[in-house]
């Protein structure tokens, strides 16, 4: 990587505990969100991300996945300082490639601490960078460029849809107490064009699922981590839904949203969620057993979600300190594909200290 004297100097992985509530802002129930403002960085949070997936194309109709997300981290150290090196602000990037043809998972990470302009995350709209890593948002576009070690991503984000306020308008609960809450908007159903490096040079198209997420909280107490799901339905419709997990593997808090084809939203409930392993899938790098393959059911519906190929395990312990599951998945119902999406699995091996 290059630049590599501005690694950052913290992980994203922090102890429960290891700040106070009150060292930075609280989410609060209420607070609109307001675009184009909220597309951008919002450095007071402890902790935010951008998370772009795909499920894409090429000339040829093979598939591939995507996945693309930036991290910032306000550590809280040395703010006083007034030394340009200090690291008010920590950037993370993680990019994957999945190429089921060839069975194979490609992917790369990068960490940097803000400042001399090779790394940052902008106010007021999407642009977040690391190096000639970098997300941006422009012309009522996203453009992502990753110039990772054995594959390059140029694309192309168009928004079809207008964001999707998760939660209450924006207010996203991820536990019984209220103050265990994020700002969460997503943008479904993005139509994708580009290209991909990988070998060869590809030209692709297909659909993507933007998260943006905000907040100053850890996981509640007994949370190891979650599994998460956000599918571009064939329809046009578009569905997001997580549960936080015990370390029993029961469901601590759970919700999402279903965007139907109309337009019309439904907000789903912790009891109308439910995650339902079917088949496990076991890491032969770290031994960690992942259930890959999983039934999802809502108030309105149920979906099976299977991967396009079982390895998809993010090893990104030198950056966020994270070791997970994160992959592209095909979404059927009495066997017959309805949509394509992503989906998250944290906690697995040990629990995520987020």
């Amino acid at each position: 990587m290059k630049r590599r004297r501005f690694l950052a100097t913290a992980s994203l992985v922090l102890a429960p505990g290891a700040f106070a509530a009150d060292d930075y802002p609280a989410v609060l129930p209420g607070q609109m969100l307001q675009f184009p403002r909220d597309f951008g960085s919002h450095p007071a949070y402890r902790l935010e991300w951008w998370y772009l997936t795909a499920c894409v194309s090429d000339a040829g109709g093979a598939p591939y996945g995507v996945q693309i997300t930036f991290f910032r981290n306000r550590p809280r150290v040395a703010e006083d300082n007034a030394s340009r090196f200090a690291p008010r602000q920590l950037l993370f990037a993680h990019a994957a490639l999945a190429d089921p043809q060839r069975a194979r998972l490609r992917y790369d990470q990068r960490a940097a601490r803000e400042g001399f302009g090779l790394a940052g995350a902008a106010e007021g709209s999407t642009h977040v960078w690391i190096d000639d890593w970098s997300l941006q948002r422009a012309q009522d576009a996203y453009r992502a460029q990753i110039a990772a070690r054995d594959f390059t991503f140029d694309l192309r984000f168009t928004p079809t849809q207008p964001p999707l306020l998760e939660g209450d308008a924006g207010f996203s609960r991820k536990g019984p107490d209220l103050r265990q809450s994020s700002a969460y908007y997503s943008e479904p159903q993005l139509q994708v064009s580009g290209r991909i490096l990988a070998d060869t040079t590809l030209a692709v198209t297909g659909t993507a699922w933007l998260d943006h997420e905000w907040s100053s909280e850890v996981l509640a107490p007994g949370a190891v981590g979650w599994d998460w799901a956000g599918i571009n339905l064939a329809d046009g419709g578009a569905l997001m839904a997580f549960r936080i997990r015990d370390r029993g593997g029961g469901t601590l808090w759970a919700g999402g949203s279903l965007r139907a084809a109309d337009g019309s939203v439904k907000r789903f409930e912790p009891h109308e969620i439910r995650f339902e392993p079917q088949r496990p899938w076991r890491s032969p790098r770290t031994g960690i057993d992942y259930p890959v393959a999983m039934r999802l059911d809502t108030a309105l519906a149920s979906y099976a979600l299977e991967p396009l190929q079982d390895d998809q395990e993010l090893d990104a312990r030198p950056s966020t300190g994270a070791l997970y599951w994160e992959g592209a998945v095909r979404v059927t119902q009495s066997g017959r594909e309805v949509g394509c999406g992503y989906l998250e699995l944290t906690g697995y091996g040990t629990p995520l200290k987020l």
